[in-house]
C-alpha cells in the first residue's frame, strides 16, 4: 500500500518518502518503523542495506571502537529492523526481507576484519531468519555486491578500479548501482516467492574467478 498522493499530482502517482534514521539508534529504529507503517498503513517489502567502511588493522588503538560500530550498523541493526516490520509484514500477502550482505562475508581481504565479520554475520542471520519465518511465508534472502561505484569506493582511482576489475572479476569492470538494485527487485517479486534463505552474490564473477 501506498499513501495518497499529494494534492494537484496526478491520481496515478506514487508517493515516495524519505526518513532520517541511525540504524545504530535501537529507538530510534522502533519510531521509525512505527511511523512509516502509520503513513503508509504497511510494510510488504524490507532492504536492509546500510553500510559503513571499517578497515582497520588489529593493532590500531582505535580497532575496538570500528569493531563496534561496524557491528552495530551492519549486522545488530539488520535483525532490529527486522524485528519492528515483523508485525506489519506478517499482515501482508507477499513479505520479502533483503539483507544487503557482500562478497567480504563470503571471502576476506587484508585489514578489513570488522567489515567481513559483520557481513558474514549478515550471510548467518539471512539463513536463521528464513527458517524461522518461512512457515508465516516470509520469504529472506541476502545479496552479496562485489565490486560496485558507490559512495565507499569513490576513494578508490580509476586505474586502480580497472586493474583490480580485469585481475579478480570474470566480467573485467566495476558493477553499478543499478545492477545491484534489479536484482533486489527480483527477489521482491511474485517470480520469487520460492526462493529464500539464499545469499547471492552480485560481483561480476569476483568469488568464480582465481585471482
Amino acid at each position: 500500500m501506498t499513501p495518497p498522493p499529494p494534492p494537484g499530482w496526478p491520481p496515478h502517482a506514487a508517493a515516495v518518502r524519505a526518513y532520517a534514521l541511525d540504524v545504530a539508534d535501537a529507538e530510534a529504529i522502533a519510531a521509525t518503523v512505527a511511523r512509516i507503517g502509520g503513513d503508509f498503513g504497511a510494510i510488504d517489502i524490507l532492504v536492509n542495506n546500510a553500510g559503513v567502511s571499517s578497515f582497520c588493522a588489529l593493532d590500531d588503538p582505535a580497532y575496538e571502537d570500528v569493531w563496534a560500530r561496524a557491528l552495530a550498523v551492519m549486522l545488530t541493526a539488520h535483525q532490529r529492523v527486522v524485528r519492528a516490520c515483523l508485525p506489519f509484514l506478517r499482515q501482508s500477502d507477499a513479505p520479502r526481507i533483503v539483507n544487503i550482505a557482500s562478497t567480504e562475508g563470503l571471502g576476506a581481504t587484508p585489514g578489513d576484519t570488522p567489515y567481513v565479520a559483520a557481513k558474514t554475520g549478515v550471510i548467518g542471520l539471512t539463513r536463521g531468519l528464513a527458517v524461522d519465518l518461512g512457515p508465516e511465508g516470509i520469504t529472506v534472502n541476502c545479496i552479496c555486491p562485489g565490486p560496485i561505484r558507490t559512495a565507499m569506493t569513490d576513494a578508490v582511482s580509476e586505474e586502480h578500479k580497472a586493474i583490480f576489475a580485469k585481475r579478480r572479476t570474470a566480467l573485467r569492470r566495476y558493477g553499478e548501482p543499478e545492477e545491484v538494485a534489479h536484482i533486489t527487485l527480483s527477489l521482491v517479486l511474485p517470480a520469487a516467492s520460492y526462493i529464500t534463505g539464499a545469499a547471492i552474490p552480485v560481483d561480476g564473477g569476483l568469488m568464480a574467478r582465481n585471482a
